[in-house]
């Protein structure tokens, strides 16, 4: 970690920052790497299309090539590799697909030690107790690179509280024991208990993680605070730095403008995933996640979902989605008990996270061309033709939040899950 290294934020509760003001911010912390001859930069996937930080990697990117090496890495976790088309749309055109470098989460990560047991029943407050390894890609520890600048936003979260800072290096170039314990922690502790807080167990073990073992590389972090509005990235704040500091700062301003409380619940929810953005229910179920605290029970979530092609962003999870359906944390318990998750435990807490526990009922409408009726009945959701929905349900017309439908039904738009969480 840069030590040293000096912090810069803008930030606004009113408004929008400019694209200026953000790039300032970027030109007083890559001023003080000037150093620097091999880069690193580490966006989030285009899963993450409304957080800025592909913009901000682009202009790294050009602002560095003239005078360093520089490569991006997209912290991609267990999400499949971006295509050509989504580096274009997502960080820019004029990069040349010779500058990024996939993380294989399976293949490409060193192991630096492991948080002990002790620890993580402490953090968990004692609803976990097992060694966690600590796996990164060996890239960033065996001094391929002078600088490593992770880029992404701070939002709520259903593993960690609130996202971005060491999980993007942690998780999104972590490996597979470390996906699977952080997240089999977090699911046990609930979900509920964890989403919009900042020191939360899952937290509490990447801060142990960055403290004993990433001490030593020269990492930086730029994190952005956005909403989405008219389908564009809006930039309320940006915070550099290489402490934790600015990820504390960002957590507050995230805390206004990502955070929706309700008064009381409401008896149907209708969310949409963006097509180019969520095309499995491993991550489009940030629609299941953070509106879940404020669906009534007996109640609705309709997520139209026109991209969906596949349930899980692996071979491996897509399986285990199929085999084993959203039904319940006490079922995967039981799976889990006897073996079925074997080596798999982050499959596991997706399951737990996108069930319902049957308070609610969850209703996918997708194209049947590419993911059908029978496929999402067998996972245990109600399954609506995506035309039909979309024809009643027109996100272009309808408003943000609560809205009454000409026949009288009552329901609440959700446009862009994965940018907040909605409780009451």
């Amino acid at each position: 970690m840069l030590k040293d290294l000096k912090e810069y934020e803008a930030q606004s509760y009113e408004g929008v920052l400019a694209m200026e003001e953000v790039y300032r911010v970027v030109d007083q912390i890559l001023a003080q790497a000037a150093w620097a001859r091999r880069v690193l930069l580490v966006p989030p996937d285009i899963t993450r299309c409304y957080s800025g930080a592909g913009e901000i990697t682009g202009y790294c990117y050009r602002r560095l090539a003239g005078q360093a090496e520089v490569h991006i890495m997209p912290a991609l976790g267990t999400h499949r590799m971006m295509t050509r088309e989504e580096q274009i749309r997502f960080i820019g055109e004029d990069i040349p697909e010779s500058a990024y470098r996939f993380h294989n989460w399976r293949t490409d990560t060193v192991k630096l030690g492991c948080i002990p047991a002790s620890y993580v029943e402490e953090a968990s407050q004692g609803t976990s107790s097992l060694d966690i390894d600590v796996e990164v890609n060996r890239h960033l520890v065996d001094g391929s690179y002078d600088l490593v600048l992770s880029v992404g936003q701070v939002v709520p979260h259903e593993v960690v509280g609130m996202a971005n800072y060491s999980k993007n290096i942690l998780v999104g170039l972590g490996g597979r024991q470390m996906i699977n314990q952080s997240h089999m922690v977090g699911a046990i502790y609930n979900l509920e208990r964890i989403m919009g807080n900042v020191d939360t167990p899952v937290r509490l073990l990447f801060d142990y993680a960055e403290e004993h073992f990433l001490d030593k590389v020269p990492l930086a972090y730029l994190l952005t605070v956005t909403t989405e509005e008219n389908r564009q990235a809006r930039i309320h704040g940006i915070f550099a730095g290489a402490s934790r500091r600015p990820f504390e700062k960002a957590c507050e301003l995230a805390k206004k403008w990502n955070i929706t409380t309700l008064p009381a619940r409401v008896p149907k929810v209708v969310a949409y995933l963006e097509p180019e953005e969520f095309t499995s229910t491993w991550v489009g179920n940030k629609a299941v996640y953070r509106s879940r605290m404020i669906v009534e029970d007996g109640g609705e979530l309709l997520v139209l979902a026109p991209g969906l092609v596949h349930f899980g962003e692996s071979e491996e999870a897509d399986r285990l989605i199929r085999r084993y359906g959203y039904r319940g944390t006490p079922y995967v318990q039981k799976l889990r008990e006897e073996g079925r998750f074997e080596d798999a435990d982050m499959v596991a807490a997706h399951i737990m996270h996108s069930s319902t526990e049957g308070r609610f009922t969850i209703t996918y409408a997708t194209d049947p061309e590419k993911v059908g009726k029978e496929e999402v009945e067998g996972i245990g959701y109600r399954h609506m033709d995506y035309q039909k929905a979309a024809a009643r349900y027109d996100m272009d017309r309808l408003p943000e939040g609560y809205c009454t439908m000409p026949d009288g039904e009552e329901i609440y738009v959700i446009k862009a899950p994965a940018l907040g969480l909605w409780r009451t």
